[in-house]
């Protein structure tokens, strides 16, 4: 589908845990198209010194409620201006301006029946629609969360309710979980499988660090293994080359040849 440039309201914009922001979007035309993994540019309203969007990932889609769900950390002047954006629903006097939907999606090998699922910090939620897509058709999904402390994992609840029963999860502070990093987690599950039957597929967002420790776990198990990439993006629509990525098959751009690559093109 091609790109929308779609004008829209604020609904909600909720602080849920430690310089997190949960924010639902009136979106109707991309809340239809989004597909698991892709992400929306937005031009944040009153910011209009600042020519350059923002780029950000979906947690989830409603296409009937054509609305948007986004999970966003505050890590500079963009990200806290947009927290401080109380929305007005009946006189729509906060709005934004999105593109999308931009990138490429997450797409487990066919036939899979058995996944593994790796989000660390506010890289849990673009796994979010992939794992509702994954539970929908059948195939047998298992989660590791990764966070800093307890309170951070607040994507936690979303992911247990839709698959009826505990996810692995490991905090740095140990409060809630394994203390430590949660790559032990995803060493274990790949080594156990499912009822002694291997994984085939991995996919995993977070940081770079873990992603790419992971993305070595899942080759070292011989699974497929994808990761979504965020970097700095000016464009976001493949013109200016500022989200270059390194890989097998020359330079990539973040936006449009991915976000999700396979992580064995990589170059690290």
């Amino acid at each position: 589908m091609a790109l929308v440039n779609e004008r829209v309201r604020i609904l909600e914009n909720e602080c849920v845990g430690p310089n997190l922001y949960l924010m639902t979007l009136s979106s109707p035309a991309i809340a239809a198209a989004i597909e698991p993994g892709q992400f929306v540019h937005m031009k944040i309203p009153g910011m209009e010194g600042h020519v350059l969007r923002r780029p950000f990932s979906v947690y989830a889609a409603d296409a009937a409620g054509g609305t948007l769900d986004v999970l966003y950390q505050t890590v500079g002047f963009g990200t806290n201006h947009l927290a401080a954006l109380a929305p007005d629903v009946a006189n729509e006097i906060e709005s934004a301006e999105l593109i999308g939907p931009v990138g490429r999606r997450w797409q487990a090998p066919a036939g899979t029946q058995r996944a593994l699922l790796v989000g660390g910090g506010v890289g849990a939620a673009p796994l979010f629609m992939l794992c509702q897509e994954l539970v929908g058709s059948g195939v047998h999904v298992d989660v590791v969360l990764g966070a800093q402390t307890a309170d951070a994992l607040v994507c936690l609840k979303r992911y247990e309710q839709l698959l009826s029963r505990d996810v692995r999860v490991a905090t740095d502070d140990g409060t809630l979980g394994r203390e430590g990093f949660c790559t032990s987690l995803v060493e274990e599950a790949l080594a156990a499988g499912v009822d002694g039957k291997p994984y085939q597929y991995v996919a995993c967002c977070g940081p770079e660090p873990l992603m790419k420790i992971v993305a070595g776990q899942a080759a070292g198990a011989g699974v497929p293994c994808q990761i979504s990439l965020e970097k700095r993006m000016a464009c976001g629509v493949g013109a200016c080359l500022s989200c270059v990525v390194d890989t097998v098959d020359g330079k990539k751009r973040s936006c449009v040849d991915g976000p999700v690559f396979d992580a064995e093109k990589v170059v690290w």
